[in-house]
Parts: structure tokens; C-alpha cells; sequence
């Protein structure tokens, strides 16, 4: 639990400068703390990566411009996350396309390998079904949403719409998983309830480092820290 509480203040604090989109990943770690019955023993894991998903669009992370890998490489060379977190994160939502169309796909692939394909559905399901303002929406509202805002022949679009078959099937098989299980997911999470991974009164308090004043390719961490999730 102390790990999604990292992830939840980290994403707040860099993406104070973006408040639709820090609203947007709010609600996603929600809704992937919720999904906790069907994950087991990587519920926490799931969730922290949910929270962190878009860091890349933060401006003090911002590099190339594709966040899914601007945000993985932040985690892994700045706040030396686990591994298997930093390939949730730029894997997130079946990237590849969007890495495709940016000529990023070999760099992706070469330092980041996906993770196990069960966990990545449940991150895509998260996301797609979270809309920009922390709305639950369905998966097909979600990527009608993303066509929309980026408008015909942008590259999102492009890559969005590739990637549509692979997007979802995540969200169905989430589904599968859920029914088989006998869970049902509330529409919408309210911020305030108390979730078995993501929220606990009772959870230690996290030293949090500071906010990185620029881009952090130009900031040096000179002391070591521990994977934040395992």
C-alpha cells in the first residue's frame, strides 16, 4: 500500500501543472484499486502504475514528446522504480502504435520489454474507461473522445485508431475476468472511498523528494533510493 500512496503523490505533484490530466489519472488509480479481486498479489503494482500512467505529460518530465516512454525512463532514472513498473507505464494502453508512428518503436521495445499480458489489459482497461476529466466512460466514448480532441490526421488519431482493436480487447477480457469472478465495478469511484489497496488511514507517511524545478535531464540524483514498487 505504501507504494500506490508514492505513486499517487508523485503523479500529484507532477501533474500540479495539469489539472484535467492529474483528475484523469486520479480517477484511474481509483479504478485499478477497485480491480484489486482479480489481480491478487499484483494489485498493488497495477494500481501504482495506474496513477503514474501519464507523468510523461508532465512538463518537468516532458522529453521526446511520447509520454508512455518519457514517463518510464523519469521512473526508472530518476525515482529508480521497479521494473516491471516502468514497463506498465511504457506499455500503457497498447503504445506500440503511437511508438510506431513516432519512429520510437525500437527504442521502446529495446529498453523497455511489455509486461505479462493480463496485467497490461488491466491497465488499458483503467485508462480506456476513464475519461480526461475522471469520467467513467466506455471504451468506445473513450477512443471516440481521443479522435475528437486531437482532431483528423493528427498522429494520436492515427495511432489511436490502430490501435483500437488492441485496446479493445483488453477492456473485454477486464470484463471477462470480472464476470468469471462475480465482481462488479461501480461506474464511478468517489474520491473520498476507502479502497482495499490505494487508500488506508492507518498507512505510514512517504518521504517525498522535491519538485523537480526543470526538466529533470538536467537534474542530477545523487542519492541512491530503493525500487518503489516490488
Amino acid at each position: 500500500m505504501t507504494h500506490v500512496l508514492w505513486a499517487r503523490d508523485l503523479a500529484a505533484r507532477l501533474l500540479d501543472p495539469l489539472p484535467r490530466r492529474l483528475a484523469h489519472v486520479t480517477a484511474v488509480g481509483r479504478r485499478a484499486g477497485a480491480l484489486a479481486p482479480i489481480l491478487g498479489p499484483d494489485a498493488e503494482l497495477l494500481a501504482a502504475a495506474a496513477y503514474l500512467h501519464d507523468i510523461g505529460y508532465a512538463p518537468a518530465v516532458a522529453d521526446t514528446g511520447f509520454h508512455p516512454l518519457d514517463g518510464a525512463r523519469y521512473l526508472r532514472e530518476v525515482e529508480k522504480a521497479d521494473d516491471r513498473l516502468c514497463r506498465l507505464v511504457a506499455h500503457h494502453s497498447c503504445a506500440v502504435y503511437e511508438a510506431r508512428e513516432r519512429d520510437l518503436l525500437a527504442t521502446l521495445l529495446a529498453e523497455f520489454t511489455p509486461e505479462r499480458a493480463d496485467l497490461a489489459e488491466a491497465l488499458t482497461f483503467c485508462d480506456m474507461t476513464t475519461g480526461p476529466d475522471g469520467v467513467h466512460l466506455t471504451a468506445e466514448d473513450r477512443l471516440a473522445e481521443i479522435r475528437s480532441r486531437y482532431g483528423p490526421g493528427h498522429l494520436v488519431t492515427r495511432s489511436i485508431t490502430r490501435a483500437t482493436p488492441c485496446i479493445l480487447h483488453a477492456v473485454q477480457a477486464v470484463h471477462e475476468r470480472l464476470a468469471a469472478a462475480g465482481v462488479r465495478l461501480p461506474p464511478d469511484v468517489p474520491a473520498d472511498e476507502t479502497q482495499t489497496i490505494t487508500e488506508s488511514a492507518a498507512s505510514p507517511a512517504i518521504t517525498r523528494p522535491a519538485v523537480l524545478s526543470g526538466s529533470w535531464r538536467n537534474e542530477k540524483n545523487s542519492t541512491p533510493q530503493q525500487s518503489k514498487t516490488s
